[in-house]
């Protein structure tokens, strides 16, 4: 838009013998535009708008008009690009694609005079220390990799709306759970507690045949009263109204995509290296909003003595495959417990069996429904002597704790299949006893080697490589505390000054003396009965 300043300098420049296309370029207007004003001889806050009121092309929709205009009071939602190709095809060759774009500006004009009113949203004001919102973003699109495999992972998002300050916990479900563990992480982060915490309405953490609204409900209202936390939940399909989560997401995640790029590689060496580099993304998002994050801690209310457990607790019953059923997943566990209720705790990563108020199991939690995990050691006894069970076992792949084993059960279908089954059950079987790392290194020999593969000559190998040394088995000599006051008998170096500490009892520097003789020392009080002065 041409402003006065412009003009005035156009004319000054035109006044000096500038050339127009010159004078014009150096005003920052178009050549044209300069020949207007110069024709004009008026500057722009003294022209009228130059907007017409009159057409210049007929109007090749008037006689369609008013059945489009029909249809949108009927229909509003439809669009120029919709109601365009329907004139096409109800009337061929009469208009052209170029059209569009001028029914698409009537229609705009249409909408803005005649359409349906549109929904107003409303800017609020967040005291300090009042409202936290929080949320689930899934992160698989960032391409992060684990030592090269894919990590399909999501981020508990919490941000407070004044100050903006934000945290976040790796999670992989949107369970309630993974929100217990979150929330607390980031209140006992922030130090202190709003008054409110929204969210949206959580559908998505309840899961159907497992857990009932009501029950969900009742165990998040319980973790939210634990830390006088009043919850607010927007309405479905109203992500607006979480508006401050939503955002946040979109900034924290093109922060941690770009964050990625500078650091040159999307692949970490380990889980605990990819969650302190989200730790760092986190603290660099937050260094500018120190002021305003000090101005809410002084509105927070106190964290209560103690952390909530963020488990759920569940009684199940060992059926009698040496299984038990948690949340539409299989787990196994030890076959002594079959026809026993055992108390299951279910956290955000790893699944608790309790007996007896002792901790038995603590299993990896499966992501999903419909899926299994059967720990070999827990059942090889009894498939040792049910080996005809083994070919149609149910959850047979989880009986090959690695690549090598399955190989090792393929070569022994081609040598000998009628005993495949047997001699791989031993194997297994010793590595159960013995240890899975040890066998399994015998089998790459084995493999490798080509020979002879059976059970008889794994267990050969393994006497041969004598007994392993338990990890946990550490032998730490005994101390000689004498050596200690050795360090204090032994003389000074050599000064030059050996005449002045000559008459020193036992030839000890002054101030110095056996740990094991009390005695007192220059400048002190008596000494104790351990030997150490009282100053």
């Amino acid at each position: 838009m041409i402003t006065d300043p412009q003009v005035r300098k156009l004319r000054r420049l035109d006044g000096n013998g500038v050339s127009k296309e010159v004078a014009a370029l150096r005003a920052g207007m178009d050549a044209k535009t300069a020949r207007k004003y110069r024709r004009l001889g008026r500057l722009p806050s003294e022209v009228k708008s130059m907007h017409r009121d009159w057409r210049t092309h007929p109007d090749v929709f008037a006689e369609v008009w008013p059945d489009l205009e029909a249809l949108l009071q009927v229909n509003p939602g439809l669009q120029a690009k919709t109601l365009f190709a329907d004139l096409q095809r109800r009337f061929p060759g009469r208009f052209a694609d170029g059209q569009l774009r001028t029914l698409q500006r009537r229609l705009k004009r249409w909408r803005a005079q005649n359409g349906p009113a549109k929904e107003v949203f409303f800017a609020q004001v967040h005291p300090p220390g009042r409202l936290a919102a929080s949320d689930f973003t899934h992160c698989t699109e960032l391409g992060v990799t684990i030592n090269g495999s894919p990590f399909p992972h999501m981020i508990y998002h919490f941000v407070l709306t004044y100050s903006n300050w934000e945290t976040g916990t790796l999670c992989f479900s949107e369970s309630l759970e993974s929100l217990s563990a979150g929330l607390q992480n980031a209140l006992w982060e922030l130090g202190g507690v709003p008054q409110l915490h929204r969210t949206d309405r959580l559908t998505a953490a309840v899961q159907p045949g497992v857990e009932g609204p009501e029950s969900f409900k009742q165990r998040y209202q319980a973790l939210l009263r634990h830390y006088g936390l009043q919850g607010q939940a927007i309405q479905a399909g109203k992500g607006n109204e979480n508006g401050d989560a939503e955002q946040s997401h979109h900034q924290f995640k093109r922060a941690l995509d770009q964050a990625l790029m500078l650091r040159g590689s999307r692949d970490f060496p380990g889980r605990d290296g990819y969650t302190a580099f989200l730790r760092q993304v986190f603290h660099q998002q937050n260094a500018g909003r120190v002021v305003r994050l000090a101005e809410e801690r002084t509105q927070l209310r106190p964290l209560p003595s103690h952390r909530l457990e963020a488990c759920k607790h569940q009684k199940v019953r060992v059926d009698s495959g040496s299984t038990i059923r948690v949340e539409g997943n299989v787990y196994s566990v030890a076959s002594r417990l079959i026809g026993e209720w055992v108390e299951v705790r279910l956290y955000a990563e790893r699944v608790e069996v309790w007996y007896g108020q002792k901790l038995l199991e603590s299993l990896p939690r499966l992501r999903g429904r419909g899926k299994h995990k059967i720990e070999y050691r827990h059942v090889i006894d009894w498939l040792v002597r049910k080996p005809g069970a083994f070919a149609d076992y149910r959850y047979r792949s989880d009986l090959f704790p690695s690549s090598r084993f399955r190989m090792v059960y393929d070569v022994l279908g081609e040598r000998q299949p009628e005993r495949a089954t047997k001699e791989y059950l031993q194997i297994l079987h010793l590595a159960a006893r013995e240890s899975e790392v040890a066998v399994e290194a015998v089998l790459a020999v084995l493999l490798h080697e080509g020979g002879p593969l059976d059970a008889a000559v794994v267990a050969e190998r393994l006497r041969q490589q004598g007994p392993i040394r338990p990890a946990t088995e550490v032998t730490v000599p005994p101390v000689d505390l004498s050596l200690y006051d050795a360090l204090l008998d032994g003389k000074e170096a050599d000064n030059g000054a050996e005449r002045e500490r000559e008459g020193n009892p036992g030839g000890l520097p002054e101030g110095v003396a056996p740990a094991s003789v009390p005695v007192q020392l220059r400048g002190t009080g008596t000494s104790g009965p351990a030997g150490v002065a009282q100053f």
